[in-house]
């Protein structure tokens, strides 16, 4: 991850997303960079994505919905959309 990207999602957590929710994995996203975040892909929907990891996460933000697996972290969801990553 580069340095403006670490800006760039700082700046969104600190005033946008983390005030507003909470993580069971205490946002370890945003410490462990864009390519260690699961996989996740834009299905064209604006509050959710689809999770493409074989075992989904057990994230409060994982949706089931029979074969297949929603991701609605409004910071994974930021990051695809808009660092298309």
């Amino acid at each position: 991850m580069d340095e403006e990207d670490k800006k760039i999602i700082q700046e969104i957590i600190v005033e946008n997303i983390i005030g507003g929710i909470q993580c069971p994995k205490d946002f370890k996203c945003t410490k462990l960079g864009i390519d260690q975040l699961c996989k996740a892909k834009d299905i064209g929907k604006q509050d959710c994505l689809e999770c493409l990891e074989e075992n989904p996460c057990d994230c409060l933000f994982v949706v089931d919905i029979g074969d297949v697996q929603l991701c609605r972290c409004p910071l994974r969801i930021y990051i695809v959309k808009n660092l298309k990553k």
